[in-house]
């Protein structure tokens, strides 16, 4: 055939695989009809079909001229239940994850990439041990040592009447109470291990589908064979094609289920994304869960023995003096090996990697669980002269997690910018500390968390008085820096006051500012005089310049971390040099000792009566479609990402999503040889471009990509550089065949993609490829009533994209441009062959 005479256009099925967004969908909203029947799939995820359409292939004339509706529905994954609001105690977890992925995108900066990942990775440590140091507080300080050692604390609670000091009873002994005590911050260790093992098994555990297991590393194999492949490298040099090439698998080892798997593949460098263990973390969780749950145990039996050897070095027993020392050097071993552990190795992704670090997860956790055994033994050891006062020795420790967490959030912010300088880009967040911004974030979170449990139970066990502040009070209270830690949440308020009101004047000024620009838009540049209606066009405009507080959202995270950052600091020093809380640091009477008194009394009751709020609202997004479309996008982005830093932190359900689409776009291209559009919205089209990352080069060449509503450049392009970068983005267009973004200028979460649609292909394709981008779509379609709109069209911003009448248009476009082929000959052909 010529070059001037065009293809032949098939008329074979075509197939749409809707892919919803934030706040979930049920199949009957996203298919427009009530009577639907799940092709593939369970409880959590599935594809559905309408019941009309459960055997379309069977029937492609009735198909000629659309496309096969299919949704694949996905919300079960990151919702259910009330009691999943249970995971947002573990935000922080989750927000020090985020840091992980949102390192700058550097090519040939090996060790600083690496160097990043281990930074991150301790951070989320100090999380879990500053965790497990506020359970302590809460259970061996303010309860087993405080209240039991006060005869008035005690005497008020009859549950703890067994423990108290005053009955002379066997639990009566210090050491003995703190080895009751630490079961509940041991129990919450154990709880936290089970969980995530339990989402391990669910997630991390389920392998992609590659066809065969000759991509899986051998159990063998040396250790350090593949220590290059380590996600904390530089993603850019991971060049080639892993073995298979001949027996028909793709450049990234995956193996081709299309017609075409026989044509050898071109190598080249794979994106992050498109590697085949990108989404099969089994090995990283399991090391980290391991060190994780040893650092917890460590911690209880470092607060009990502790406690107990301090007593023993002022006392005569040299047995006991030895038994101290040999215990608390065998914690230092331990916690080196912890350290040791998160710090040496990252994540593997070149290869489906199925090896497992035997001795680490098993010997870790079962040597620091013998340790805190030992610990309990050697605090339960009779002591006849020791008496609990003051608060329980040891409280410098959230001084030395809180300087710890500071110096590796600025050795980290030192690591991003060096990262930066090699690889800029104009639209990356905060100049490429958008990670450790968002890392102390997850502290700041820890701190404010744990310490106001700690400071409510405080106030409850001291009756009416305050503790630190008075005499009033029964026990002394929980260390002084976690109550110089809440006097400063009053001092962040105000300073967040400030970029709010510039934020909500700016906004204002915009609104007015696009009123002309609105009326142009809708009146073809003409004077809109007659028709003007200028509540409606202020409101168009409004909306507009609303939306568009989404670009400044990282100035504002700069401002909450440097602020953060400083008052930290502060307060660190503050209770460091007065050995005081804040109420009683400045001298008797005078404006500054008022002033500090108030912020420590609001700050104490803002912290706790912000964890009840956070729960609650936590639990109602989980109960309400509306709230959790508020909250949702938030939790979605950061359970969208694997667990590479913490392994406590919520599952991630696109190690689910993710193949479950590949797997369904490859087996119903290869069964077919038809076309099919994924068609994602909001955070769906993440989970559809992630998709197409994965599919083999065969059947990404049936494949295109409709996006609407996508946050893909706006917010993951510029929070994540190094996977949604301007560079993998375009290398993502040129890979496809056809993709086309859909985005209004009244969406506050999807944009423009900005950027071309890849090179001219030779021999099919999309011809002539345009933008990715179409021009903005009109929000509202018209802008007052007409012969064909009697009725107020509404604003929609980010929601009912395919209710505009341009979507069908391209939806329709995009098939007609996709090169058919001819389908391979089956049996059986329907729609249920893919299961």
């Amino acid at each position: 055939m010529s070059p001037e005479t065009p293809a032949p256009r098939s008329g074979g099925p075509a197939l749409e695989l809707l892919v919803h967004g934030v706040g979930g969908a049920t199949p009957q909203d996203m298919l427009g009809d009530p009577r639907t029947v799940r092709i593939t799939g369970d409880e959590k995820a599935a594809v559905y079909r309408r019941t009309d359409d459960a055997e379309a292939e069977s029937r492609p004339h009735e198909y000629r001229n659309r496309p096969i509706p299919e949704a694949y529905c996905w919300s079960n994954l990151t919702s259910g239940n009330g009691a999943r609001a249970l995971w947002l105690l573990l935000l922080p977890f989750m927000v020090v994850n985020l840091a992980h992925w949102m390192r700058p995108r550097a090519r040939g900066r090996r060790r600083t990439t690496r160097l990043y990942g281990a930074l991150v990775r301790l951070v989320a440590l100090s999380l879990t041990v500053l965790l497990t140091a506020a359970a302590c507080e809460v259970a061996l300080d303010l309860l087993a040592w405080q209240c039991a050692g006060s005869r008035q604390c005690s005497g008020e609670r009859s549950w703890l009447g067994f423990m108290s000091s005053a009955q002379g009873g066997w639990w009566s002994q210090p050491g003995r109470r703190l080895a009751l005590a630490a079961v509940i911050p041991a129990a919450l260790v154990g709880l936290l291990w089970y969980l995530s093992n339990r989402t391990w098994s669910a997630y991390e555990s389920q392998r992609p589908p590659t066809g065969d297991d000759a991509v899986v590393v051998d159990v063998h194999a040396d250790a350090d064979a593949d220590a290059d492949a380590d996600t904390d490298e530089d993603e850019d040099e991971d060049a080639g094609c892993d073995s298979g090439e001949a027996d028909g698998r793709d450049d990234f080892g995956q193996v081709s289920c299309g017609p075409d798997a026989t044509e050898p593949p071109k190598p080249h460098v794979r994106p992050a994304l498109g590697r085949p263990g990108f989404w099969y973390g089994r090995r990283l969780v399991a090391r980290l869960r391991a060190a994780h749950t040893a650092a917890g145990l460590l911690t209880v039996a470092a607060a009990v023995a502790g406690a107990a050897a301090r007593h023993d070095r002022a006392a005569d027993d040299a047995l006991l003096k030895i038994c101290g020392v040999l215990l608390e050097a065998a914690l230092v071993v331990g916690a080196a090996a912890v350290l040791w552990v998160v710090f040496h190795r990252g994540r593997s992704e070149r290869r489906i990697d199925a090896r497992l670090d035997r001795a680490a997860v098993r010997c870790l956790p079962g040597a620091a669980l013998a340790l805190l055994v030992l610990a309990l033994l050697y605090a339960s050891w009779s002591r006849p002269g020791w008496a609990s006062s003051a608060t329980l020795p040891g409280d410098v420790t959230f001084r030395v997690i809180v300087l710890a967490q500071g110096g590796l959030v600025v050795a980290l912010a030192v690591t991003a910018r060096i990262l930066h300088r090699h690889a800029r880009h104009p639209r990356t967040v905060l100049h490429g500390l958008g990670g450790p911004a968002v890392a102390m974030l997850a502290c700041a979170l820890g701190g404010v968390m744990t310490g106001g449990v700690a400071q409510r139970v405080a106030d409850w066990l001291d009756g009416p008085g305050t503790p630190g502040m008075d005499g009033e009070g029964t026990i002394p209270g929980p260390p002084v820096l976690l109550s110089w830690q809440a006097s400063v949440i009053p001092v962040l308020l105000v300073v967040l006051l400030i970029p709010a009101l510039v934020l909500a004047v700016r906004t204002w000024l915009a609104g007015r500012r696009l009123a002309p620009t609105v009326e142009a838009e809708y009146f073809d540049g003409a004077p809109g005089e007659g028709r003007r209606d200028v509540v409606r066009t202020r409101r168009i405009a409004g909306t507009r310049a609303r939306a568009a507080l989404t670009d400044v959202a990282p100035l504002i995270v700069g401002v909450v971390s440097g602020a953060t950052l400083l008052l930290g600091a502060g307060a660190v020093g503050g209770a460091w040099l007065s050995g005081e809380v804040p109420g009683r640091s400045f001298g008797d009477g005078g404006p500054a000792e008022s002033a500090a008194e108030t912020a420590q009394a609001l700050g104490s009751w803002l912290v706790g009566f912000g964890f009840i709020l956070f729960v609650t609202m936590g639990r109602r997004a989980y109960r309400d479609a509306s709230a959790r479309r508020t909250i949702g996008i938030l939790w979605d982005v950061g359970t969208f990402w694997p667990r590479a830093a913490h392994p406590f932190a919520p599952p991630c359900y696109a190690e689910r999503a993710v193949p479950d689409l590949t797997w369904r776009m490859c087996t119903w291209t290869a069964r077919t040889g038809g076309r099919l559009v994924i068609s994602g919205h909001s955070q769906g089209s993440v989970l559809a471009a992630a998709a197409v990352w994965q599919l083999p080069a065969a059947t990404r060449k049936r494949v295109a990509l409709l996006t609407y509503g996508s946050p893909l450049e706006r917010l993951y392009g510029r929070w994540f550089p190094a996977y949604f970068g301007p560079k993998a983005l375009l290398q993502l267009s040129g890979e496809l065949d056809c993709w086309r973004n859909l985005w209004r200028r009244t969406d506050p979460i999807g944009g423009p993609m900005l950027i071309a649609s890849g090179r001219q292909r030779d021999g099919g394709g999309c011809e002539d490829p345009a933008d990715v981008d179409r021009e903005a779509l009109k929000d509202p379609v018209v802008y007052g009533r007409s012969e064909r709109h009697p009725l107020p069209e509404p604003i929609l911003g980010h929601s009912d994209y395919q209710a505009d009448p341009l979507f069908a248009k391209e939806r329709a476009d995009l098939l007609e441009r996709l090169t058919p082929v001819v389908p391979r000959q089956t049996q059986g052909s329907s729609g249920r062959s893919s299961e």
